[in-house]
C-alpha cells in the first residue's frame, strides 16, 4: 500500500501533491490514500447476500466516501471500505476527484 498511497504512518501529517505516488494496477494516480473522495451515493446497508453493484437509497443524510486518507490508518485505503459523512461537512481528510481523458 505505502507504494501507491498517503496513509497515516507515511503522509508526515498532511495531504500530499498528485501523482508523488506510484498508479495503482489501471494507472490511476492517487485511488487510495491522500484525501476520501466524495462519492454521488447516499450512505445507507448493503443487503445480506452477495451482489454486484449495489443500489444505494435515493435519498439520506449522510454521503458515501471511499479511499483512505493521509490521516487514518493503511486498512482504510481499501477500495471496497466505504464510511459516511455528512455533505456539509469539510476537512482536509475530504476531496473529490477530477478525472478527464486525453483521448479525442
Amino acid at each position: 500500500i505505502g507504494d501507491v498511497a498517503w496513509y497515516d504512518k507515511n503522509s508526515g501529517g498532511k495531504t500530499r501533491p498528485v501523482g508523488t505516488r506510484a498508479p495503482n494496477e489501471l494507472g490511476i494516480y492517487d485511488m487510495s490514500g491522500n484525501v476520501y473522495e466524495w462519492c454521488g451515493d447516499w450512505y445507507g446497508g448493503y443487503p445480506a447476500n452477495a451482489v454486484t453493484n449495489p443500489v444505494e437509497p435515493a435519498s439520506g443524510s449522510y454521503r458515501v466516501i471511499r479511499g483512505g486518507s493521509w490521516s487514518y490508518h493503511s486498512q482504510y485505503c481499501r477500495v471496497a471500505f466505504r464510511n459516511d459523512f455528512t455533505p456539509s461537512d469539510s476537512n482536509g481528510n475530504l476531496g473529490f476527484r477530477v478525472a478527464f481523458s486525453s483521448s479525442h
